[in-house]
């Protein structure tokens, strides 16, 4: 479990993050929603310490990340798991040796523990065979796999997620949350996903907070986005004249 408490983040004279506390639960897929620049990629980066919080807690089961001093930090580092936006693969090395990286970084298995961890990883998002191939010769939603298999290679206990669907078509969406939500169940991870997709927040959203403007508006699960008071929700999910119709017309009919 991972839990905020009174976060705050400003750059300069500019807040970015205004008081947030939340808590992601392990064994669920949590999604941070909102849209561009509501500060969702600024929250992460602040979870996994990439940017320091300018003030508030983050506690992973009970332990302050932010106030850990540098070598503490460097080992909690080695529990988490991390999905770029651009899956972030090394064009240079092959996919085994992708999935490999972090245990030759972290790892003090031998060189045969390793290609059979990364092997098992690379069978748990259907890559088998794939072991000698580039980055370039996959599509993207292969790319995403390798990805999520590199970035469980090390046992996380806690998994982050930018906007990992980017990109990819809808069926290939669907195959990456379907993914990414059986390993988080399977292995018990608290999984983290930033997302604006909606097939995302209505397939996986087992808890889901919304962000808008640097503040925390609404939280709740994925059968309670659609009929949700907020306005800034609605506006979120609702952008076009045709889902706002739709909308009105299942809420005329109490279908919502």
């Amino acid at each position: 479990m991972i839990e905020i408490k009174n976060l705050y983040k400003s750059f300069g004279d500019k807040e970015v993050l205004k008081d947030i506390s939340a808590v992601f639960e392990s064994g669920k897929t949590n999604l941070i929603i909102g849209q561009s620049g509501s500060g969702k990629t600024v929250l992460i980066k602040n979870l996994v310490g990439l940017l320091e919080p300018t003030s508030g807690e983050v506690l992973y089961d009970g332990r302050n990340f932010v106030a850990m001093d540098k070598k503490e930090k460097a080992l909690m580092r080695r529990e988490m798991g991390m999905i770029f936006q651009s899956a972030a693969l090394f064009d240079s090395l092959t996919v085994l040796e992708n999935v490999m990286f972090p245990l030759d970084m972290f790892s003090s298995m031998t060189l045969r523990e390793r290609i059979h961890r990364a092997r098992t990883c690379l069978d748990r998002v259907n890559l088998t065979g794939t072991d000698h191939k580039y980055p370039g010769e996959l599509s993207g939603g292969m790319q995403k796999r390798v990805a999520i298999a590199r970035a469980i290679s090390m046992n996380p206990k806690y998994l982050f997620c930018d906007e990992p669907n980017s990109g990819l078509d809808p069926k290939t969406s669907l195959v990456i949350d379907q993914l990414l939500h059986g390993i988080t169940h399977e292995y018990g991870i608290t999984t983290i996903i930033n997302t604006h997709d909606m097939n995302s927040v209505m397939g996986i959203g087992e808890s889901i907070i919304f962000i808008h403007e640097g503040r925390k508006e609404w939280e709740g699960v994925s059968s309670q986005v659609m009929g949700s008071d907020n306005k800034n929700l609605t506006d979120f999910i609702f952008a076009s004249d045709l889902l706002k119709n739709m909308r009105a017309a299942a809420l005329e009919k109490g279908n919502l």
